[in-house]
């Protein structure tokens, strides 16, 4: 039996993450901690487990072998810190957290603890991103020279997105730190390692300290751009993911995948969508029990998450300085 402590209802996805948990086989969410005692009394309530009061005490709990981490971000480094120390398993929402620095000693203290760790990177187990990704690695369209992903909703300009995600302090910014996550990791883990970065976040809704409106653009040593795009006032906003390379360009978005390659079969010309797709892998909760319970290898871990730090830090201090920022 995993049994799994909730670290915060803080988070938009706790409670659908609380349920995947608890609809697995061998898996028991057993107690509760969150910063706003009442939010959590009520999430530990429906769940009939305990609600505890201080999250060290949760920590040293023989009935707790992993946590999920659904803290505000600016709690994220003190907790998960704590957790790996604790020698527990963490699952965490992304961000990892708001500075290169604390993602380091995350890593650090992760790796030396022995711990298994999970960062919530879901496009990552899409078929159709998966799709992307081989066409890319065999070389189906050359060099990739251009990429743009876009991730966006109405959370602001539909008002139902949550008070408290609009908070500076505990955010540490607004849609490109969280639904502008998506655009980030995909571009890092199809393009790898920038070398520059460039920002503009603009605000449509008002009473709002962070952004609700996102762009940022990324170059690369061989040339190469890619833009991730993100925001809480677009209705509707369909996933857009364009790479575009020396020999095709493939197109992914809520209808399908479109592909075009100077390189396929001689018999094959224009554009043409798969008939198979890579198999999708197991959605992150899943993954995260079987890569404790089974030993089964996790795709998105504590590098992807300091790789998103970086990604994210970059992408804010570049619209802090109104310059392009050097990574």
């Amino acid at each position: 039996m995993l049994r799994v402590g909730i670290l915060s209802a803080w988070h938009v996805h706790t409670e659908g993450y609380a349920k995947e948990f608890s609809e697995l086989p061998g898996v028991k969410i057993t107690c509760v901690w969150d910063e706003q005692p009442q939010r959590g009394r009520e999430l530990a309530k429906k769940y009939g487990v305990d609600f505890v009061a201080d999250y060290r005490d949760l920590l040293k709990r023989e009935d707790v072998d992993a946590v999920c981490c659904t803290a505000p971000t600016n709690m994220h480094a003190e907790l998960m810190l704590a957790a790996a120390e604790a020698k527990k398993h963490i699952y965490t929402e992304k961000v990892l957290c708001l500075t290169n620095e604390d993602a380091q000693k995350i890593k650090a203290a992760v790796e030396k603890n022995g711990v298994k760790f999970l960062i919530s990177l879901p496009h990552r187990a899409n078929p159709k991103n998966l799709f992307a990704k081989k066409c890319i690695d065999d070389g189906l369209l050359g060099t990739v020279t251009y990429l743009r992903v876009r991730v966006a909703h109405n959370g602001s300009s539909g008002g139902w997105l949550p008070p408290h995600f609009y908070g500076k302090a505990e955010c540490g910014g607004g849609a490109m730190m969280d639904l502008g996550a998506h655009p980030m990791y995909l571009t890092r883990w199809l393009m790898g390692k920038p070398s520059e970065c460039v920002s503009a976040f603009t605000h449509v809704t008002e009473g709002h300290e962070v952004e609700d409106n996102a762009v940022s653009m990324f170059k690369f040593p061989n040339g190469a751009i890619a833009v991730a795009e993100t925001g809480f006032v677009s209705a509707p906003s369909p996933y857009a993911l364009e790479i575009y390379g020396t020999d095709g360009c493939l197109l992914i978005d809520d209808d399908g995948v479109k592909l075009h390659a100077n390189n396929m079969k001689a018999d094959v010309t224009g554009w043409v969508s798969p008939d198979r797709l890579p198999e999708a892998l197991a959605y992150p909760v899943k993954q995260f029990v079987e890569g404790i319970t089974e030993g089964k290898p996790i795709a998105f871990g504590i590098e992807e998450a300091v790789e998103l730090t970086e990604m994210v830090v970059a992408a804010y201090k570049a619209d802090a300085e109104g310059k392009s920022v050097r990574m």
